[in-house]
């Protein structure tokens, strides 16, 4: 974020001095590219982030084309989405729950 000076005041952590955010706040951190995780959360190394997406297209693979019944290599519009890493490393298309909505123990990734 250009200016951090305002989320200042959204810490009221006593976690090794994190600046504790709203899910609010951490959907800008998102869109600016930082990597986001939660207090909450129980798996190690989990994060999520904002993936662009590909408002031009892209063609599609085989796994894709499979999935949506049309032909390998047609290009098609991806939206941007929230993309998390699990704990077993791998990577999922992720929805806010309204627990992670509501929580205040978002936290920027170094």
């Amino acid at each position: 974020m250009e200016d951090d000076e305002w989320i200042q005041e959204a810490c009221s952590c006593g976690c090794d001095d994190r600046i504790q955010l709203t899910f609010s706040e951490a959907l800008q951190y998102l869109k600016d590219g930082e990597k986001l995780a939660r207090e909450g959360w129980n798996g190690v190394n989990m994060f999520i982030v904002h993936q662009n997406g590909y408002p031009d297209g892209i063609a599609i693979n085989k796994n894709t084309a499979e999935a949506t019944g049309l032909a390998e290599g047609t290009v098609c519009v991806f939206r941007s989405y929230l993309m998390m890493r699990t704990a077993d490393g791998s990577f999922v298309p992720w929805v806010v729950s309204q627990t992670d909505l509501l929580e205040e123990d978002w936290y920027v990734v170094d």
